[in-house]
């Protein structure tokens, strides 16, 4: 059941899985995705690990709170929020939850906003997790062919949403497992339904891109970390990861051959168990 809560000066919607007594984790989705991006299988995998796991919307995407009135932000004009806004957004959120502090897993943009909040909330952060992401938009730059379905032009209606999710996972997802096109298809249909907001996206992109680097202050976070890429990444290739690692004192940087830049089914297990030793290693 998806639960919208006030935080940080608007709503953010939610879902959680597992028992309140379980470690809290918190999974934070990347650019443009939606909470229904972390599948629930992977959410129950970590329940059964002994985990609390809640999703959520970022502002500007599914039924989170979305700045319309800001519009697509004209280029060389300061964006309506920076990683720093969504990272404060992810700490009140739990807030309302009643967490003191949480694991935090973030893949993608997601695991940008999860570095920012163990930079400006390190007491609330007890583990980071951070998933085929950056340490600042000029680390690691797409392919061509990853740039080209990333600014290409938004879906005209829900059938071309799901036919170009399809072709766009195809460019940028696991080259070394089989690709799930009716799966994939199916859920950019179900993230078309709950909101279609091309430009809540492009604020969230001039977010990312106006919020600079975070290399030096990556080195002050004390927190376990676990940095876990694909090699075969081509919108954010395994460089970001590296250079994630690199930044943060003590981190363990796990890679996988013929992973792009989403989460295969056959690897989450390792996932999840690697997840679970950086999280029982902190309890």
């Amino acid at each position: 059941m998806t639960t919208r809560v006030a935080a940080n000066g608007i709503h953010i919607a939610y879902e959680s899985f597992g028992s309140p007594s379980g470690r809290p984790l918190l999974l934070i989705m990347g650019l443009g995705a939606q909470l229904i991006q972390w599948d629930e299988g992977l959410c129950e995998l970590l329940v059964e690990r002994g985990h609390h796991v809640v999703r959520f919307d970022n502002r500007d995407a599914g039924l989170s709170t979305h700045l319309h009135e800001h519009g697509v932000p004209a280029p060389g004009t300061p964006p309506p929020y920076l990683l720093d806004d969504l990272a404060d957004d992810a700490a009140a959120l739990m807030d309302a939850l009643g967490w003191p502090a949480a694991h935090v897993v973030g893949a993608s943009m997601g695991g940008m906003i999860a570095q920012t909040l163990a930079i400006r909330h390190p007491a609330r952060v007890l583990t980071l997790t951070s998933i085929m992401s950056t340490t600042g938009p000029s680390v690691a730059p797409p392919t061509e062919a990853a740039s080209a379905v990333l600014f290409r032009k938004p879906a005209a209606d829900r059938r071309q949403a799901m036919e170009q999710a399809v072709s766009t996972w195809s460019v940028i997802g696991s080259p070394g497992y089989e690709l799930d096109r009716e799966k994939v298809a199916e859920l950019a249909g179900l993230a078309y339904d709950r909101c279609h907001d091309p430009a809540g996206v492009a604020r969230q992109l001039a977010a990312i891109m106006a919020s600079g680097d975070r290399t030096e202050a990556l080195a002050g976070v004390r927190v376990p970390t676990l940095v876990v890429h694909g090699e075969a990444d081509a919108l954010v290739p395994v460089a970001g990861g590296r250079a994630t690692a690199a930044a943060v004192p003590g981190a363990r940087l796990v890679t996988y051959p013929g992973m792009g830049h989403d989460l295969p089914r056959a690897l989450w297990p390792d996932l999840v168990a690697e997840i679970t030793k950086l999280t029982g290693s902190a309890s």
